[in-house]
C-alpha cells in the first residue's frame, strides 16, 4: 500500500499595515486540506475539489506541482511520483494567501511523507518558487506564516532571512473578505517602481514601531503605525467600502486595520475575541448596502504552521 498523508495548510494575512512584502501571519481554522499519496508514476500528479475550478491541474503551471518538484530538483529525486488531492478553503484572489496554502502544505506534505529532511525554512525556497508559478515575483510574507505559524518578517530575500517574532495570543483579527477578485500581479503592477525618502522614512518608522509594538505588546504602539504608505493608497481604490470599514474600525476602538495582502480582504486587530466578532459584524453591513456577497472571520494568530 503507498503512503499516505493529509496536511492542512492555514489561510495568512500579509503586507500587514506598513509590512509591503515582509509582515505576515497565520490564521486559524481557515486553510487548505492537501491529501497527499505516493505513487510510482515517477511523475507529479493533482486533481482539485472545492474552489479549485479556474486552478490548474498541469504541475508545471499549478504552484503546488512547481513548488514540489523545486523541492524534488534539489533533492536529487529524480523520477519520484507523487499525487495530491487539493481541497481550497480559501477562494482564490481573496487576499488570504490561497496559492501560498497550496505550495506551503505540499512541500511540507510532501518532504513529511517521503522524509527528505528540509527544515520548515527551507520549505519556504521551494513554496516561494511555487508562488512565482504565475509569472508573479517569488516572495515570503505568506509562505512563511503558513510554514512556521506565527507572526514572520522577511528581513532579506538575498540571502533569504526570515524571522518568527515570539507569540501573541491577545490578539484577535476580524476578516471580511468581500466576493471581490483582485489578482496580486495587478494590483503588484500598479505600485510605484520608486518612492520618495520622506515616504520612506515615513515608512520605516511604522515598520519599527509595528515590531516594537508586537513585542512590547504595546497596542497604542501598534494602532499608531499600522499606516501604510507604499501599497495601501493605491490598492484601496480596488475595494468599494474600504474607507468606511477603516472609519469603522477607528469608531469601534479597534487597534487597527488594513487590506490583508493585495485585498479586496480587509482586516482588524483587536484586543478580544468579542470585540472582534462585533467588528466583523459591523464590517458585513458595509458590503450589505453595497450589495456584494462577503464573508465574515474571526481568528487569532495561529501559532501552528502547516499541520498533520
Amino acid at each position: 500500500m503507498s503512503k499516505q498523508i493529509t496536511v492542512f495548510a492555514p489561510a495568512t494575512v500579509a503586507n500587514v499595515g506598513p509590512g509591503f512584502d515582509i509582515f505576515g501571519f497565520a490564521l486559524e481554522g481557515i486553510g487548505d486540506t492537501i491529501s497527499i499519496s505516493e505513487t510510482d508514476t515517477g511523475e507529479i500528479s493533482i486533481t482539485g475539489g472545492k474552489h479549485c475550478e479556474s486552478i490548474p491541474v498541469d504541475p508545471k503551471l499549478n504552484v503546488a506541482g512547481v513548488a514540489v518538484q523545486a523541492m524534488f530538483d534539489e533533492a536529487g529525486k529524480t523520477g519520484a511520483g507523487v499525487h495530491l488531492h487539493i481541497e481550497k478553503n480559501i477562494i482564490p484572489g481573496s487576499g488570504l494567501g490561497s496559492s501560498a496554502s497550496s505550495a506551503s502544505g505540499a512541500v511540507a506534505g510532501v518532504n513529511m511523507l517521503l522524509d527528505l529532511g528540509f527544515s520548515s525554512q527551507e520549505l519556504i525556497r521551494f513554496a516561494m518558487i511555487g508562488e512565482g508559478a504565475g509569472g508573479s515575483t517569488p516572495h515570503a510574507d505568506n509562505v512563511a506564516p503558513c510554514l512556521l505559524g506565527g507572526f514572520t518578517i522577511v528581513r532579506s530575500y538575498d540571502p533569504l532571512d526570515v524571522i518568527r517574532l515570539p507569540e501573541i495570543p491577545e490578539l484577535h483579527v476580524a476578516i471580511v473578505h468581500p466576493q471581490l477578485e483582485v489578482k496580486t500581479s495587478v494590483s503588484k503592477k500598479m505600485l510605484k517602481r520608486e518612492i520618495d525618502m520622506k515616504t520612506a522614512t515615513l515608512q520605516w518608522g511604522n515598520i519599527a514601531g509595528m515590531v516594537t509594538g508586537l513585542l512590547t505588546k504595546d497596542y497604542e504602539l501598534i494602532s499608531r503605525s499600522m499606516e501604510d504608505h507604499v501599497a495601501v493608497p493605491v490598492r484601496s481604490m480596488m475595494i468599494p467600502g474600504y474607507d468606511s470599514i477603516i472609519q469603522i474600525a477607528q469608531d469601534s476602538n479597534a487597534i487597527g486595520a488594513s487590506i490583508s495582502g493585495s485585498g479586496p480582504s480587509i482586516f482588524g486587530f483587536c484586543k478580544t475575541g468579542t470585540e472582534a466578532k462585533m467588528l466583523t459584524g459591523r464590517f458585513g453591513e458595509v458590503f450589505e448596502e453595497l450589495d456584494i456577497e462577503y464573508n465574515l472571520y474571526v481568528s487569532k494568530i495561529n501559532p501552528k504552521g502547516v499541520s498533520v
